[in-house]
């Protein structure tokens, strides 16, 4: 069912039965570190490349959900996965071994959630009855292939984020199970581009996306901010969130001050870990979501959740070529059991 324009309503509301949340090192010592199923030491997890390690991570975290559950690969129905590497290697060549009908998807930093929402219309339709959503990125494949090798000793701007190292992974299902949070309207967003060029400044590329994403949610729905525990957006950062304010309130006369946080800044410890305007990458918002957020919805501390992750549309080549960088914000609304 649509509701309004956009925003469309999962009648049947299937649950996430099981999610699980892999991190590197940095990322264990930020604020969230005790939050994580799994923290990886070693950035190279035992494997040669950092492209072989996210990998790595991908399989891991998909390993511990279907464990969680007590479920195996051959009772899922299909994976929806993606990732930051070219032609989503970082994922598919990490999930190869479970043999799980596979659709890769590609949607930069919002894969988490548009692999969610994907996977929750999949299973809502009936097409599928078990379905996972996983997702994973690296800092050190996603520097080398967007910017620049370790190695180079390139310096980061203020406004650059640093991407998080990490992989989550999360189980829906058609059937309601008990105490599980459930997925009831979902969200794709339209492609915004106010002609930011600078991939070092991803906050001010996405920040109208989310605004959005965010502003036509409320108006389809009918809702304002204050029906909502969190209104949580993925990967803004710093530079975007501050953005994100101040287009919504001139924009569309809207203040989610009140009830919003962002994973990029809750991720790390920004000045004493020095990651600049916090974090970015498909592992940032997947892993908070997949770890602190859908736990304490569990746990019935939140009753509605509206998360929000959002991409940007560049490749590895087209800042080069001057291309501007158009930015995308997928949503969807968890609720308490």
């Amino acid at each position: 069912m649509r509701q309004g324009r956009y925003v469309i309503e999962l009648e049947n509301k299937p649950s996430i039965i099981g999610w699980s949340s892999v991190v590197g090192k940095t990322e264990s010592e930020g604020p969230l570190g005790k939050c994580f199923d799994m923290v990886i030491e070693d950035e190279r997890a035992g494997k040669q490349t950092w492209e072989e390690a996210e990998s790595e991570l991908h399989k891991t975290a998909v390993g511990l959900a279907l464990d969680k559950t007590g479920l195996k690969a051959n009772e899922i129905d299909g994976i929806f996965s993606g990732d930051l590497i070219n032609q989503c290697t970082g994922s598919a060549f990490g999930i190869t071994d479970y043999d799980i009908p596979y659709c890769g998807i590609y949607g930069a930093c919002s894969t988490s959630v548009l692999t969610l929402i994907t996977a929750a219309i999949s299973v809502n339709s009936g097409a599928m009855r078990k379905a996972i959503a996983s997702t994973s990125s690296h800092f050190c494949s996603a520097e080398k292939q967007f910017r620049y090798p370790l190695e180079y000793g390139g310096q980061r701007p203020p406004t650059a984020q640093r991407t998080v190292t990490g992989a989550s992974a999360a189980i829906i299902s058609a059937e309601n199970e008990k105490n599980c949070p459930i997925i009831t309207k979902v969200i794709y967003g339209r492609m915004k581009d106010l002609g930011v060029t600078d991939a070092n400044n991803m906050g001010a590329a996405l920040a109208p996306a989310a605004a959005q994403t965010i502003a036509d949610f409320l108006n389809d729905t009918g809702t304002s901010p204050s029906d909502y525990d969190l209104i949580l957006t993925g990967d803004l950062g710093q530079v975007g969130t501050e953005l994100l304010y101040e287009l919504l309130n001139k924009e569309y006369k809207i203040d989610i001050s009140a009830c919003h946080n962002d994973t990029g800044l809750m991720m790390y410890y920004l000045e004493e870990q020095d990651v600049h305007a916090g974090g970015s990458g498909c592992g940032c918002c997947g892993t908070v979501m997949c770890s602190k957020i859908l736990n304490e919805i569990q746990r019935g501390e939140k009753k509605n959740t509206f998360v929000v992750a959002t991409g940007a549309l560049l490749s590895a080549i087209s800042p080069f070529q001057g291309e501007t960088i158009p930015g995308i914000a997928h949503g969807a609304l968890i609720t308490a059991p």
